[in-house]
């Protein structure tokens, strides 16, 4: 199930990352790219499980290990934690519920972040 999330800087691009881990304070995301601690985002789930936007920003971006495109080219591989930030009360009853729904471990794997 996909889940966008924007981070927002001065150019916009999209960027294609697996959900790790998710809860009402914030999301752990993997992915090939650097992202730099302090960037804003907006992180924005699929209307499959609610259309929320939320704001966040990116807390630590760490090597993992590395991965291997289809060109078997070797690039490396980053797990960065998000902080929601600015977060309604509907927003987070919302957020709530999107995690009560998602299974540990499993369910969602592709969202995106729109810098």
């Amino acid at each position: 199930m996909p889940i966008t999330a924007n981070v927002g800087a001065r150019a916009r691009a999209t960027l294609e990352v697996r959900l790790v881990d998710l809860s009402v304070s914030g999301a752990r995301i993997e992915h090939g790219e650097l992202l730099r601690p302090g960037s804003a985002c907006a992180f924005q789930f699929p209307p499959a499980i609610g259309s929320l936007v939320i704001s966040a920003r990116v807390i630590h971006s760490t090597v993992v290990g590395s991965m291997q495109n289809a060109d078997g080219e070797r690039h490396l591989r980053y797990q960065t934690g998000l902080q929601f930030v600015g977060v309604t009360p509907e927003q987070r009853r919302a957020l709530e519920g999107v995690v009560e729904r998602l299974t540990p471990g499993g369910g969602v794997e592709v969202v995106r972040l729109h810098f």
